[in-house]
C-alpha cells in the first residue's frame, strides 16, 4: 500500500500540517523536527503528490466525504443532501468508501489531506480515539454526519438516538404489546447502543421487566446478518409480538425468517424499523418506521461545514434533528 502523509506524520511524531510545512518550505520548522520528518520520509519511501504540494496554501473548493458504504440506501440519501448544498456553495465532492474499517478511515483522512480538500464530512459507525487523533493531526475542518463524538469535541449532525429508541419501544407498549424484541447491529456500534438504552428506558418507565433474551445483536446492520440472527432467535422457541430494529435491512431479515416458518406480519409479529429508506415502501407489508430526516442530515452537515470554512457564526456545534414515527401496515392498532 502506498504510504500517505499521515503515515509520515505518525512515524515522525508530528502533525500532518508540520509534514506539509517541511515539504513545502512554507514556514520555519525547527531543524530537529525537520530531520525527524525527513528521516520518516526516507524510511517509509514516501513520495509527495506534486500537485497537492503546489496547492498547499490555496482553497480547492473541494470537500472530502468518507462514509462506510456508498451502496447503502441510507448513506445514498444522506449524500444527496450533502451534494445539493455543496453545489449551492460551489464546492465539489470527493467521495470515498471506508468499509467501516478504522485502518481505512485513518488512511483516507490522510489521502483527503493530500488532495487538499478544504474540509471533511465524516460518516462512521463509531468515533475512536485514533480517528480523533487523526483529525487533530490533519488540522482540517470536520463535521460528523449521522455520527456523534461521545465527548462532543467535533461538530456533528444527528438525531437523538436514545430518544428515538424510547419512542419506538413506547409505540408498541401503547398498543398493549408485551414481548418486544430489540434487533440491532453489533454492540461496538454506539448508535445501536444508544437506541438500546432508549428501549430499556421505555420498558423501565412502563414498569416492564427487561429481559436480555429479547435483545439480539447481528454481526452488522445488513440483511443477511439480520436474517441469520433472527433465525437463531426464532429457533430458540421464544415468542416475539413485535420487533424494534435499528435498520431497514435488519428488520427485513426478521420478516423473511418469520415468513420461512409460515408466519406473517403484522398478524404474527409487528415490525418497526429505523431509517425510512425506500425499502420501507417497496416491501409488503410496508414498514412502520422511525423516519430520520435523511436528506437534511446531509444538507445540514454540509451547511455547518461551510460555516466553519467561512468563519460564520455557529449557533450549535452538536445539532440534533427531529425524528418521527411513520405508521404503515407492518403494525396494527
Amino acid at each position: 500500500m502506498n504510504k500517505t502523509i499521515y503515515d509520515v506524520a505518525r512515524e515522525a511524531g508530528v502533525s500532518m500540517a508540520t509534514v506539509s510545512r517541511v515539504l513545502n518550505g512554507t514556514a520555519v520548522v525547527k531543524e530537529e523536527t525537520k530531520a525527524k520528518v525527513q528521516a520518516a520520509i526516507e524510511k517509509l519511501g514516501y513520495r509527495p503528490n506534486a500537485v497537492a504540494r503546489g496547492l498547499a496554501s490555496k482553497r480547492t473548493k473541494s470537500i472530502g466525504v468518507i462514509l462506510p458504504d456508498v451502496s447503502d440506501l441510507f448513506h445514498a440519501e444522506v449524500l444527496r443532501g450533502i451534494e445539493d448544498i455543496a453545489t449551492m456553495y460551489q464546492y465539489h465532492i470527493i467521495l470515498t468508501n471506508s468499509d467501516a474499517r478504522e485502518d481505512r478511515e485513518v488512511d483516507l483522512v490522510g489521502t483527503m489531506w493530500e488532495k487538499q480538500v478544504d474540509g471533511l464530512i465524516f460518516i462512521s459507525e463509531k468515533i475512536t480515539p485514533k480517528i480523533v487523533k487523526t483529525f487533530e493531526s490533519a488540522q482540517l475542518p470536520v463535521v460528523l454526519c449521522a455520527t456523534e463524538d461521545p465527548e462532543h469535541r467535533i461538530p456533528s449532525v444527528a438525531i437523538d438516538n436514545k430518544q428515538a429508541g424510547t419512542d419506538a419501544t413506547r409505540y408498541f407498549l401503547n398498543l398493549g404489546v408485551d414481548k418486544i424484541v430489540f434487533l440491532g447491529g453489533p454492540t461496538s456500534q454506539p448508535v445501536t447502543m444508544e437506541r438500546l438504552a432508549g428501549y430499556e428506558k421505555a420498558l423501565a418507565d412502563a414498569g416492564h421487566e427487561f429481559n436480555p433474551a429479547y435483545v439480539i445483536h447481528a454481526r452488522d446492520s445488513h440483511y443477511q446478518a439480520g436474517y441469520d440472527v433472527s433465525n437463531e432467535f426464532l429457533n430458540s422457541g421464544l415468542k416475539a409480538d413485535a420487533v424494534v430494529a435499528t435498520s431497514d435491512e435488519l428488520v427485513l431479515g426478521f420478516l423473511n425468517a418469520v415468513r420461512d416458518r409460515g408466519g406473517k406480519a403484522p398478524d404474527d409479529v409487528m415490525l418497526l424499523s429505523f431509517e425510512n429508506t425506500r425499502l420501507t415502501t417497496i416491501v409488503r407489508p410496508e414498514l412502520t418506521t422511525i423516519a430520520q430526516p435523511t436528506y437534511d442530515l446531509g444538507a445540514v452537515s454540509m451547511r455547518l461545514l461551510t460555516k466553519l470554512l467561512n468563519d460564520e457564526a455557529i449557533e450549535e456545534y452538536t445539532v440534533r434533528l427531529p425524528h418521527s414515527i411513520l405508521e404503515r401496515t407492518s403494525t396494527k392498532r
